[in-house]
């Protein structure tokens, strides 16, 4: 019967306390939600200031997700302040918490690094067509961890920010404008003033293809079974495939009009009577 009594008093004092302590959790809980939704508020109101100033999309993608972080971990510290946690048992238990999780994650530390690193230097943006770690394709993203390709495969990659931002990266849509150089070939017999006549013709008649710089039409090798031309001009990033493969088909159909022979490799093979070879050797040791 004491014993009930007991655990009676015990339950007893614990409501109590439940019951005390309720108007502080109801005043937490209602700050978490009040404190996201206000988050949620920021974050938009911010989202619409880039809209209208039509900043870089990159910085837009990352400022945003910064903040909503930002502001979420000023939100968990005020939560936990408002339970009854002491501030300086929060700020030595989050340090704490902080080196442990700074060990586990090198990696992912390395890889927000690196994302702040292409943010801030911008050695490219979204958009842009890369190449690097082995991938080539269109930016799609550019997280504080993650960067998101697109391949010309229409595959997804995704590439770690840290191993990026220590790669060599060729970017392809920097400068708005690529520079390509063709090869044609045609025979030893054919004719090379009328060849590079008919190839820069072609160039001339491209309206994608810039004057400045100026195109050019060269010989470029005397190879072992066909003179080489290089067909080099620059042109818009948009226009620049589908001038490439034009081009590669329009040129061969001309040169084959204008008479030209498009080569290809072969080799002339001897064949000797080894007997009758034979014969001869000896007999011409008979008359020395």
């Amino acid at each position: 019967m004491d014993k009930l009594n007991n655990w009676g008093a015990i339950a007893k004092e614990y409501a109590n306390k439940l019951i005390d302590y309720l108007p502080t959790l109801i005043g937490s809980i209602v700050l978490l939600v009040v404190g996201l939704w206000v988050i949620k508020l920021i974050v938009k109101y911010v989202e619409r200031l880039f809209e209208k100033k039509d900043y870089d999309q990159t910085l837009e993608i990352f400022t945003l997700n910064a903040l909503r972080w930002g502001l979420r971990i000023i939100l968990f510290v005020l939560v936990i302040t408002q339970l009854g946690v002491e501030s300086a048992s929060l700020v030595a238990a989050l340090g704490a918490a902080g080196l442990a999780i700074g060990l586990a994650m090198q990696g992912s530390l390395s890889n927000l690094a690196g994302g702040v690193l292409i943010i801030v230097l911008k050695p490219f943006k979204v958009g842009d067509w890369i190449e690097a770690q082995g991938v080539s394709g269109s930016v799609v993203e550019i997280t504080l961890f993650y960067t998101k390709i697109d391949t010309f495969g229409n595959q997804r990659a995704v590439v770690p920010n840290g191993q990026l931002s220590n790669d060599n990266i060729i970017n392809y849509s920097y400068n708005g404008t690529r520079r390509e150089n063709l090869s044609f070939g045609i025979s030893y017999d054919d004719d090379i003033k009328k060849a590079k006549e008919v190839l820069s013709n072609l160039v001339k008649e491209q309206e994608h293809i810039l004057e400045d710089p100026a195109p050019q039409v060269l010989v470029a090798e005397l190879g072992d079974n066909s003179v080489n031309f290089s067909v080099r001009y620059f042109a818009p990033n948009s226009e620049f495939w589908d001038l490439h493969w034009y081009m590669i088909e329009e040129g061969k159909i001309r040169l084959e009009k204008a008479g030209m022979t498009i080569p290809y490799p072969q080799r002339d093979v001897y064949l000797y009577d080894q007997t009758k070879m034979k014969g001869t050797v000896l007999k011409e040791d008979k008359n020395s």
